[in-house]
């Protein structure tokens, strides 16, 4: 066994970085087995040096990080800062000094992973995330190496955890959507401020890059189309349940039918009770995956915090030291397909749409010879009507996207309907 350590870098020591810094304390000895050789922690950098870090030497602490990347003695850099810069930036340099990265930084991944990729091939060293998508569940590694072998062709996932716990309550409680995010937030599931969370952004970095390694292709996140679940009522549960459904936003990459592209979105959906991801409750995560040879296979577990995805990224770690003892690397980016990621307009999916109409003889014929102009075919219509007004729910066959849209906005256009209150696709069928 080799006796000199492997000198790691930490950039971050929030929740994750304190953990993944207690973590290879506390189990130096079993990393130490499992790598073939000690880790040693040589800096940790950070914005404000004087927080007091249990069980984190001072004298390692420093606000200097491309100082710290650029020590010639690195062998792996951790970054848990997440954003853009100076993420970038420092990735980018620990490549050039020498260093192999670990990053859990999803927002980085998705925007720039091919060309952090090709900076790290052009210096021989290694870039792994897995901690950047799902957490502590293992889905990049299966995706890019266990499945080396075989085509996958769909993706579907719950991959944001806030979003849904927030659902779930709506779902089990009743609860409005503004009461579902409040004890989210009291819970510490949510952040002050969501956004990123519940209009889709978290859960489209990670849509694009599950999308790339599945489907061997560059997917940027601006290929993603996102729509968040903020609309989402107690009457589309209570129209999902009537469905034998529950809703849930997803984030589904397929490859397209013929083979020659792939789409990538992020949106709510009705899912029947009877699909694996309808039981996954609370803020849990789980990803579905289908693929040629290995047919359907379902990833679970918990998708944030602090302790789960460092393991994610001591997972990581450990693989990057052994590539390192073994003067090799691992697999790098694989966008050998360069296959075209199609508009959401040619998505084939169902709907469920719900309009709020005029009571009165005819507009059940209008709203059909619309959808029938617009080659959208009618599954199933049901009415509810009271003092002038009512409620009409149409669920379709499987049609474009682009030809919903169309069916809607002449839809706006009737005299006879009043608003559409709800759209949302179906899936998992």
């Amino acid at each position: 066994m080799r006796t000199r350590p492997l000198k790691v870098a930490l950039l971050g020591c929030g929740v994750v970085g304190s953990e993944v810094a207690r973590i290879m304390t506390t189990h130096a000895d079993d990393l130490t087995a499992r790598i073939g050789a000690p880790v040693e922690l040589a800096g940790v950098a950070v914005r404000r040096p004087s927080k007091v870090r249990a069980g984190i030497d001072p004298a390692l602490v420093t606000t200097d990080a491309t100082a710290l990347v650029k020590r010639g003695d690195i062998d792996v850099v951790i970054e848990v800062i997440g954003g853009i810069e100076p993420a970038r930036a420092l990735i980018t340099t620990a490549f050039e000094h020498g260093a192999s990265v670990v990053s859990a930084n999803k927002a980085l991944i998705a925007q720039d992973g091919a060309a952090l990729h090709a900076t790290a091939e052009q210096h021989g060293r290694d870039l792994y995330y897995e901690a950047a998508v799902a957490g502590a569940i293992p889905l990049i590694r299966p995706l890019r190496e266990s499945l080396a072998g075989d085509k996958v062709n769909r993706v579907l996932g719950i991959v944001n955890g806030t979003t849904n716990f927030i659902l779930d309550k709506m779902d089990s409680t009743g609860a409005g959507y503004q009461e579902a995010l409040d004890e989210a937030t009291a819970l510490g599931y949510a952040e002050a401020d969501p956004t990123a969370d519940v209009e889709g952004f978290d859960a489209a970095a990670k849509a694009a890059i599950l999308a790339g390694i599945a489907f061997h292709t560059r997917v940027r996140l601006d290929d993603v189309y996102r729509e968040g679940m903020t609309e989402v009522t107690a009457a589309d549960f209570a129209s999902a349940k009537r469905m034998g459904c529950t809703i849930k936003l997803l984030a589904i990459c397929e490859r397209a039918a013929h083979g020659g592209s792939v789409t990538a979105r992020v949106h709510p959906a009705m899912i029947p009770l009877s699909h694996p991801l309808a039981s996954v409750r609370e803020a849990y995560n789980a990803v579905f995956v289908e693929a040629e040879a290995a047919g359907q296979l379902m990833f679970y577990g918990p998708g944030a915090g602090g302790a789960p995805t460092a393991s994610a990224v001591l997972g990581d770690l450990v693989a990057v030291c052994r590539n390192k003892l073994g003067e090799a690397t691992g697999p790098g980016d694989s966008a050998y397909t360069q296959l075209p990621v199609s508009p959401m307009g040619e998505v084939v999916t169902r709907y469920h749409i719900s309009l709020d109409v005029a009571d009165k003889p005819g507009v059940l014929a209008q709203v059909a010879t619309v959808f029938a102009e617009h080659g959208v075919s009618i599954d199933t219509v049901r009415q509810t009507g009271k003092d002038g007004e009512a409620s009409l729910v149409v669920v379709t066959h499987r049609a474009p996207d682009a030809a919903l849209s169309g069916t809607v906005e002449a839809l706006r256009r009737l005299d006879t309907v009043r608003g559409v209150a709800s759209i949302m696709r179906v899936e998992g069928e």
